[in-house]
């Protein structure tokens, strides 16, 4: 096994054990794994249509994620790994898998919490009415200038819709979070914007709810799952779902957006450029 194979299984049965016994995040000291071998044989074969059904693995051998980056890996090669994972039970009840949608080079990673029933049925991320609102708030009229088909890539903490839109499962999470590691391996954005409960604890590790770590500059190090080997700007914010149960939310993001705006000027000078011409 390789060590990122090896971490990403202790963390696994980490947070397994830390769910059986309470359901409580324990700290714990970094693992200090090496690898036992050089290389890895398996290969990837992608086959992506549109619409239902897509991202289909066309393979019959079962690949575990495992957050590791290597030569040949790709978001297509996740989204097939994704497409025939069972490594939990939503494997079971799903139309689509989500993987993700967006540029492969991003500002700004936008992280939900995972699929509702329109994005299981279209297995795209934030389509229904609450991904509408989030294309919105990322463009806010031009005032913060992000979209999918731009600037931003679109993800989710699970990549399959839990039953009744519940939240994901401890081990649910433990499941999927993996592709999302190589994903922000892969896409390396200036930014990740967390959205809702769901995304901040698990990004951020935390057990202190949206209203408390909202609007709050981080940095994702990679405590959860991930080797440390870079260092990228995280500021959570409600989930759009939540802006449509009470509007009162709207202020409180639109701050939360324009530190966002803030913040990408000062790491992109293209995009200052761009805002200059657009005050808020």
């Amino acid at each position: 096994m390789t060590k990122e194979e090896k971490a990403g299984a202790a963390a696994f049965l980490d947070l397994a054990g830390d769910y059986l016994s309470g359901g409580f995040r324990r700290e714990r000291g970094k693992y200090a794994f090496k690898d036992d071998r050089e290389g890895d044989p398996r290969e990837y074969a992608v086959s992506r249509g549109s619409g239902p059904g897509n991202n289909r693995f066309t393979g019959d051998e079962e690949t575990a994620p495992d957050g590791r980056v290597e030569n040949g890996d790709s978001l297509e090669a996740v989204a097939a790994e994704v497409s025939r994972c069972k490594r939990c039970g939503l494997c079971t009840t799903r139309t689509n898998t989500v993987p993700g949608e967006g540029v492969s080079r991003p500002l700004v990673m936008v992280i939900g919490e995972g699929p509702g029933a329109d994005e299981d049925s279209s297995g795209r991320p934030f389509v229904g009415r609450a991904g509408q609102l989030l294309d919105r708030m990322l463009d806010s009229r031009g005032k913060i200038g992000l979209s999918r088909g731009n600037n931003c890539h679109i993800a989710n903490i699970v990549k399959c819709r839990p039953p009744g839109n519940r939240n994901p499962q401890p081990d649910e999470t433990a499941a999927c979070v993996p592709f999302l590691v190589r994903q922000i391996k892969l896409l390396r954005p200036k930014i990740i914007l967390a959205a809702g409960n769901t995304a901040a604890k698990t990004l951020l590790d935390s057990s202190q709810g949206i209203t408390r770590l909202r609007g709050t500059w981080t940095r994702f190090q990679g405590t959860f799952l991930m080797d440390g080997s870079f260092d990228i700007p995280l500021i959570p914010t409600f989930h759009p779902s939540a802006l449509l149960r009470d509007e009162s939310l709207k202020a409180p993001v639109w701050e939360d957006l324009k530190l966002l705006r803030e913040k990408l000027c000062e790491l992109d000078g293209d995009y200052a450029a761009r805002m200059a011409e657009t005050p808020l």
